[in-house]
């Protein structure tokens, strides 16, 4: 299966999910090339941009369990080739 680069936006609401987002994240290390988080205290959100390189199975997989957690939310764009 082809790889695809992308990047990865995750708005945590929830400050419980943040100890599992940061699990998943690590499960997932092999296809993260660089990730970027920052708390905006003034609006309770953290935001989290993950750079990935892998296949669309395996980001799906990492997309798909972030998006199931509590108070996250989960958006991507790969390239097309």
């Amino acid at each position: 299966m082809d790889k695809r680069i992308g990047v990865v936006a995750i708005l945590v609401e929830d400050l419980e999910s943040v100890e599992e987002v940061n699990s998943i994240l690590s499960k997932f290390s092999e296809i993260i090339i660089g990730r970027m988080g920052v708390p905006y205290k003034e609006k309770n959100v953290n935001v989290i941009s993950v750079i990935v390189d892998g296949t669309t199975d395996n980001i799906g997989a990492m997309t798909g369990k972030l998006g199931r957690l509590s108070g996250v939310t989960v958006k991507s764009a790969l390239t097309k080739k």
